[in-house]
């Protein structure tokens, strides 16, 4: 394909709990890219469903419900903060039960084609950085650069239990653990776009690694791929 207007695609793919979202804003600033933060978007409509009592069953309702719906991004005071049809839904999206409900969710073909149109839509001239679990395979199977992050069960468990304890959530270190099993369980085991790693992608396990460590691994992939592609200044 030809050279996109603003610069590369770069998927980022892997399981939850790998660190994706925070190495895809941090790379993006880095980079001066635009991040699309695509499994927010899948977790703002499971929150929508799961607030409206649709039937995510009834599938002539769900892609009605689809065709409406806005997922979008906005930074406020620094912050990014995600909009759920005018609604800021960034600190409902984020629990281990929306985790799981945005899993099997994200599994639906009306969901995951509205969502993907949606992506598309705004990664379609470049100079982005998406994150998610199908941006190298379904999304952006023609992505320039593709990364594939993944870091063990126990050590994407410890990690996600800080955060959720941070924000003051009662849970326990074995519960969140098993929640990310199970996560990977339902995402691998898929019929619609299941989680796997692209031929092309470059694999990166964080276990033990930390966020500048992985940053400066993409960076370096990138820097390299322009000065041999020269496809930017």
């Amino acid at each position: 394909m030809g050279e996109r207007k603003n610069g590369l695609v770069i998927a980022i793919d892997g399981p939850s709990g790998a660190g994706k979202s925070t190495v895809t804003s941090r790379l993006a600033k880095r980079l001066g890219y635009k991040q699309i933060d695509t499994g927010a978007m899948y977790r703002a409509v499971a929150w929508l469903i799961s607030q409206t009592g649709i039937d995510p069953g009834d599938e002539a309702q769900l892609e009605r419900f689809c065709g409406d719906v806005d997922v979008r991004f906005n930074c406020v005071n620094g912050t990014r903060r995600v909009l759920a049809n005018g609604l800021d839904v960034t600190d409902h999206i984020r629990t281990p039960e929306m985790s799981l409900m945005t899993s099997r969710i994200s599994a639906l073909r009306p969901v995951r084609e509205a969502m993907v149109r949606s992506q598309r839509f705004m990664g379609r001239n470049g100079g982005v950085v998406l994150e998610g679990r199908d941006i190298g395979t379904v999304v952006f199977p023609d992505a320039e650069l593709k990364f594939f992050l993944s870091a063990s069960a126990e050590e994407r468990g410890r990690r996600r239990f800080a955060e959720l304890i941070a924000k003051g959530e009662q849970v326990t270190l074995e519960e969140t653990i098993a929640a990310v099993v199970q996560r990977d369980h339902q995402d691998s085991q898929r019929d619609l776009a299941p989680l796997r790693q692209a031929e092309d992608a470059i694999p990166i396990d964080s276990s033990g690694m930390g966020v500048d460590e992985v940053l400066d691994m993409m960076e370096s992939i990138f820097r390299e791929k322009i000065n041999r592609t020269g496809t930017e200044e």
